[in-house]
């Protein structure tokens, strides 16, 4: 399949041509095997790190020049602005990229859920409960939500006079916040995928079988 576009949707009944329920079978575990590895594979999880990182980055470049300002440094009327610019440069991108990822998982559930509904195969389809994936997805994103959360209270607890400027305490709360809000999309999807195949792959609602000829 390519590697850039999602699986087709089953045909219509109308335009099925399966010889046989093997047949249907087959295409079907192939295209649930790939929407899974598309929803939750490491590469998706390594993609969120990096939008977070890149935001990280972005909202660094975006306080120098208030640290700039509060310093009385006469280069900021310099480079205030070009930090600016390349702050948004780095976070627009991030924020782009985390939108586009849920409407493409979004995309992808609708997907799953019609190869689903074609027919039932219990044995090929526990493996879409991927436990593995969905708990490093959720390990992994409450450690960096852990982070975070460490990040924003270190850098309140040290905002006092002589310690940090506000511009260091503002920038520390906010990578703070971006590190938490990452892990949270993390661990939200991971539950959000048990949650589904509880209720797509459980026996009483799997899909009934489909008519092939």
């Amino acid at each position: 399949m390519p590697s850039r576009t999602l699986p087709p949707p089953p045909p219509p009944p109308y335009l099925r041509t399966w010889p046989d329920r093997q047949a249907l079978l087959t295409d079907r575990g192939l295209a649930l095997q790939e929407l899974l590895r598309r929803h939750l594979g490491v590469h998706r999880l390594l993609f969120l790190w990096l939008c977070g990182a890149a935001a990280v980055i972005g909202w660094a470049l975006l306080m120098q020049p208030v640290k700039l300002i509060e310093e009385k440094d006469p280069t900021g009327l310099i480079l205030g602005p070009v930090l600016a610019i390349l702050g948004l440069a780095a976070l627009a991108p991030a924020v782009v990229g985390v939108v586009f990822s849920i409407r493409r998982d979004r995309r992808i559930r609708e997907l799953a859920d019609a190869w689903l509904a074609l027919d039932r195969h219990p044995a090929s389809d526990a493996r879409l409960r991927a436990p593995g994936l969905s708990l490093l997805w959720l390990l992994s994103s409450l450690a960096v939500s852990a982070l975070g959360l460490w990040a924003s209270f270190a850098s309140a607890a040290y905002a006092e006079p002589g310690h940090q400027t506000y511009a260091d305490v503002a920038l520390g709360m906010g990578v703070g916040l971006i590190l938490w809000l990452t892990g949270l999309l993390g661990a939200a999807k991971a539950l959000s995928h048990y949650r589904w195949a509880l209720r797509m792959l459980s026996p009483s609602t799997a899909g009934t079988a489909a008519q092939v000829p």
